[in-house]
């Protein structure tokens, strides 16, 4: 007799969470940006394999994380767990604000830049309110649609994907010259070491941010045991191919001077790949995929709040789901703080402001791996061996905490009022939570 399939997500929908959440505005947007400052190509990509790299060491850890503490939520849950509610509350103010609704944001501004590249008479703004609101809605319907719905979005995305790399390729084949820009030269070292190249390094790991997004799902997963560590690790390797080959497409499609600056810098390589009206037609699926990014994260997201509304009856509204299982309220409340972003925010000035503190929470959540590590060990406690463990350990969490503390202190020596802004948004949670704390003895 055949055995009953487990109600919940499985593992394709777990790597489609994961990529769809990473392959998003970050590759499409950060190459003008960091070329600003940064002029060898063989440094920009060397910054990018590092950020696969650091999003890796991560994405090991959190796969021991989800198997030691199995329950949605993400930071929140981790940090609370492992250190205090306190940090936990912490976490969940920023992953509400810094971790999906400015992603959410930054994701629909750039959909609304790429739409409107390809279709002038679009409004970006509009298109972008209009994209946010509309997948919204359709995550109020069911988990079900939810599923097949981001299945699918994720399905074209990297088939969009494919054949763009496809047409980089074949590019760089019939100009081999082009591929020079990649060769070290005498200033690349000094480049990558210069904090001009940290600042770059946060848009990289803006980039990669996402390869965590399972574990805000993971009480929902069918074998969580393993699932959730494996779309973890499997999800960043993938991504980090993409995202060192896309890179590389548009370095040598157009010029430096070309890409320097500009937002929507896939249109201008594809514009010089296929000309106007092959440039305006890839701009358009770019756009498209940008929107399976837009639906993960806005699916993703609310789960957050609907664990810290369980937990706090000051937000018990929140934590209140529909009778098919979803967050409605949660949803709502986090579309609410999406709008006012798009509406008031420019896209350089959220990006840098919100990786601040959420980074830092991503410091503290791979911390904690080694924390559990020393308790389990303290107490003689022998880990489910059927359960993931994190290689190489502790390699990997150190190494994804020193890159990560050194791109941000890069990052303050450059903007350092941006820097104050987000560590005053991780300061104002806890002062908060003693007062939320007392409410809940009442």
């Amino acid at each position: 007799m055949a055995q009953k399939k487990q109600p919940g997500i499985g593992l394709l929908t777990c790597l489609s969470l994961v990529t769809a959440t990473m392959v998003g505005t970050g590759v499409y947007t950060s190459l003008g940006f960091q070329l600003v400052d940064l002029h060898s190509g063989f440094s920009i990509l060397v910054l990018w394999s590092l950020g696969g790299l650091i999003a890796l060491c991560g994405a090991l850890s959190y796969a021991e994380l989800a198997v030691a503490i199995p329950r949605s939520g993400g930071e929140y849950t981790y940090l609370s767990e492992i250190y205090h509610p306190a940090v936990g509350f912490m976490a969940a103010f920023i992953s509400v604000i810094a971790g999906f609704a400015a992603p959410i944001a930054l994701s629909a501004i750039a959909f609304g830049s790429y739409l409107q590249a390809a279709f002038p008479i679009f409004p970006a703004k509009a298109a972008s309110i209009l994209a946010v609101v509309l997948i919204s809605m359709g995550h109020l319907r069911s988990l079900r649609l939810s599923e097949l719905v981001q299945n699918g979005m994720t399905g074209l995305k990297f088939l969009l994907i494919a054949l763009f790399l496809a047409i980089g390729f074949r590019n760089a084949a019939l100009h081999p010259a082009s591929l020079s820009i990649f060769l070290p030269t005498a200033y690349s070292l000094p480049e990558l070491l210069s904090p001009p190249a940290g600042i770059a390094l946060i848009f990289v790991l803006y980039a990669y941010s996402g390869w965590n997004a399972a574990s805000y799902l993971a009480g929902e997963v069918r074998d969580r045991q393993r699932t959730v560590g494996r779309s973890l690790v499997i999800g960043t390797v993938i991504v980090t191919l993409l995202y060192v080959s896309l890179n590389a497409i548009f370095l040598t499609a157009a010029p430096a001077n070309e890409l320097r600056g500009v937002l929507n810098v896939g249109s201008v390589a594809a514009t010089r790949l296929l000309g106007p009206i092959g440039g305006r037609i890839m701009s358009g699926m770019i756009g498209l995929g940008l929107l399976a990014s837009i639906s993960a994260m806005i699916w993703a997201g609310p789960r957050v709040t609907q664990c810290v509304g369980e937990d706090y009856r000051v937000f018990a509204e929140l934590g209140r789901l529909s009778k098919d299982g979803i967050p409605v309220r949660a949803t709502l409340a986090q579309l609410f703080l999406v709008l006012i972003l798009i509406s008031t925010g420019s896209f350089e000035s959220i990006l840098l402001y919100a990786q601040v503190p959420l980074l830092l929470c991503l410091v503290l959540g791979v911390a904690g791996v080694c924390v559990l590590r020393k308790r389990a060990a303290s107490l003689e406690h022998q880990t489910d061996p059927t359960g993931f463990r994190c290689p190489m350990f502790p390699l990997p969490p150190l190494l994804f905490i020193f890159c990560t503390l050194g791109a941000l202190l890069y990052s303050a020596l450059k903007q350092p009022g941006i820097t104050l802004a987000g560590l005053a948004t991780m300061i104002l949670p806890l002062l908060v939570h003693p007062w939320i704390a007392s409410r809940e003895k009442d």
